[in-house]
């Protein structure tokens, strides 16, 4: 039935008394009335479908191929719950760098563009997002500590606008000496490569420091800052021997990755760190979660809120497993020999 003013209806069709047999005046209303219903109905069904808007804030740069992966990880998780860019999902991406005031500045703009939910790399981006919106959600991956940090009131009952995937307590921290001097055992001396511009940069450090006397070592502070000052001070910290270095994890880490492993071979220093892509980069070992599987996971918690969850009801996780990583190359490029104990243990030994 044709979209017809319902007056010209009326107009055109002959006058029906109650006891008339060609159609009652109910009957007639009750057909206008269900062609009323079902022709707008049969218009929104030819609609398409809502575009979503999905935010992304990530602590690193567009050509950075460890960024590309994870990326790829959580594009393809939305993709399989049914989330196709461009047709039913937008992706806003701002791509942050390291330093504090980029960050603090792409989190304004990003929240300003209310999406329906945003994706944060780290802490680094997670605490200006936090304060730039309390009402956005917000799925986080790479987070150390979300409760001690005060970004939720509770792992299972997050409580407020955030939600989503930690990569430790600050206590696994104190694993970090331990493998340092089970590789290196005539280590005395370590120093942490932090971004103290971050909570969890202060508090990677206090666990270490408590740590560091039950190894017999001692322990010094570089903060990251600028790659001069960087190359300055471990060139400085080398001169005295059986050092080491450990690396916890940091955006300002990720951005000097290549200077750092380039420094710890130059000075003969075995390091540790936190993320897998280090070793595979050239450094000697590291202990961590995996970082794909946190993108994988944060893309069915998007899911989710998308489909009407909020991230206060939705528990942060925390990683089953820890995996190790030994690069044996680096190891014999410094002389080491890694004991059977800890080849025994690791996940990924690459040769």
């Amino acid at each position: 039935m044709g979209p017809f003013p319902v007056q010209v209806w009326a107009a055109t069709m002959p006058r029906l008394e109650p006891s008339g047999a060609v159609m009652r005046r109910r009957e007639f209303i009750t057909l206008i009335g269900g062609a009323a219903i079902a022709w707008p109905l049969a218009t929104r069904a030819q609609q398409p479908e809502r575009m979503r808007q999905v935010g992304m804030l990530l602590s690193g740069t567009a050509d950075d191929a460890g960024f590309q992966t994870w990326v790829g990880a959580f594009l393809q998780g939305l993709a399989q719950s049914g989330w196709v860019i461009g047709r039913n999902v937008r992706i806003e991406t701002r791509w942050a760098g390291s330093k504090a005031d980029d960050i603090r500045r792409h989190a304004q703009e990003l929240a300003a563009l209310a999406p329906d939910v945003i994706l944060a790399h780290g802490g680094s981006t997670l605490r200006p997002l936090l304060q730039s919106t309390r009402s956005i959600p917000i799925v986080f991956t790479i987070v150390t500590d979300p409760v001690g940090n005060g970004y939720v009131e509770s792992l299972a009952r997050p409580g407020r606008n955030a939600t989503g995937f930690m990569i430790s307590e600050y206590s696994l921290n104190a694993k970090y000496p331990e493998l340092l001097k089970e590789i290196a055992p005539g280590i005395t001396q370590v120093a942490v490569l932090r971004d103290a511009s971050q909570g969890a940069g202060t508090g990677d450090f206090a666990v270490i420091q408590a740590m560091a006397p039950l190894l017999r070592m001692q322990v010094k502070a570089i903060d990251l800052r600028e790659a001069g000052e960087i190359e300055s001070a471990v060139a400085a910290f080398a001169r005295s021997p059986n050092g080491g270095l450990i690396m916890p994890g940091s955006a300002a880490g990720r951005h000097y990755r290549d200077l750092i492993i380039a420094l710890a071979a130059r000075h003969k220093l075995p390091a540790v760190y936190s993320e897998r892509h280090f070793a595979a980069a050239g450094g000697l070992i590291t202990y961590g979660a995996n970082w794909i599987d946190q993108y994988r996971l944060a893309a069915s918690y998007v899911d989710r809120i998308l489909k009407g969850e909020k991230a206060a009801d939705l528990p942060v996780q925390a990683p089953t497993k820890y995996e190790l990583v030994i690069n044996l190359k680096t190891a014999k490029a410094l002389g080491l020999t890694v004991p059977p104990s800890v080849l025994g243990r690791a996940d990924e030994v690459i040769e």
